[in-house]
């Protein structure tokens, strides 16, 4: 079988010709990786037979021998379906956690994205969560970073409007968003920021930038982001219409926690 006619490998164009489709990943903004088990790796590859090694700034110790599906760096979403092996790559963590082991894709001499102490900063986090975590997305919605500009960004307020836009959003998220501050891109910096985030939190908002997203499937991830984005997107039409003239109130959030099961945020909610 061919890398290419995996699942993991066909969900993963799919996702990422979808989230360029909305506008979420122009030009080579954005970035997706994957945490993919042996048994689904060396169904197709050898780990033996690494195409190059790549050096690693980070310590990434903690996911050593793990495998990944990763977008490289520069690279156009909107090219993943005509040219995937020069948009993705599978590479492994090496044992000493300095390096990784290419092997396969990201031709033409790619390297994984900039951002990918982040990714791997918050992958080490989730696992720690949850076992069957395996995603992190990072995209630029255009609504929930308008909101960046217009909203307070403390994480209890943005959350609160967030969940009074749509009835689906304290179900899909009921752990709210986490906000960090505004940080340069494509440092351990920002890594370390928002691998603290999704201790608590499975999507992260940069402010003026962007979000991250954690997930155990691509569907997860992509839908947290989706059903924010949504939310935005209702609440810069509300604000467009004049602003709120009724809400959700919080006591019929609370009643929709328990009716599906779910506990929403503490400190959120006064009732």
């Amino acid at each position: 079988m061919n890398v290419l006619n995996t699942k993991f490998a066909t969900e993963m164009v799919g996702t990422i010709a979808n989230m360029y489709r909305l506008g979420w990943n122009e030009r080579n903004g954005g970035n997706l990786t994957t945490l993919l088990t042996p048994s689904e790796v060396e169904e197709v590859l050898s780990p033996k037979q690494v195409l190059r090694e790549i050096p690693l700034n980070f310590d990434a110790k903690p996911l050593a021998q793990k495998f990944f599906m990763v977008t490289g760096s520069g690279k156009y979403f909107k090219n993943v379906e005509n040219a995937p092996t020069e948009v993705l790559g599978v590479v492994q963590v090496s044992e000493c956690g300095k390096k990784l082991n290419l092997l396969w894709g990201l031709e033409n001499g790619a390297v994984p994205t900039s951002e990918l102490p982040s990714h791997f900063m918050s992958h080490i986090v989730r696992l720690q969560q949850d076992e069957n975590h395996r995603i992190i997305m990072h995209c630029h919605p255009t609504n929930l970073i308008a909101m960046t500009f217009s909203h307070s960004l403390q994480e209890e307020e943005i959350t609160k409007t967030l969940w009074e836009m749509s009835t689906e959003c304290l179900v899909v998220f009921p752990e709210g968003v986490s906000v960090v501050p505004w940080i340069v891109p494509g440092t351990n910096e920002i890594g370390k920021a928002t691998s603290a985030k999704m201790a608590a939190a499975r999507l992260v908002i940069w402010p003026h930038h962007g979000i991250y997203a954690a997930g155990c499937s691509l569907d997860e991830a992509f839908g947290l982001i989706e059903t924010a984005e949504k939310a935005a997107t209702i609440y810069t039409a509300v604000c467009a219409q004049g602003g709120k003239k009724q809400t959700i109130t919080d006591s019929e959030l609370n009643d929709l926690g328990k009716a599906f099961g779910v506990v929403p945020r503490k400190g959120i909610l006064k009732i």
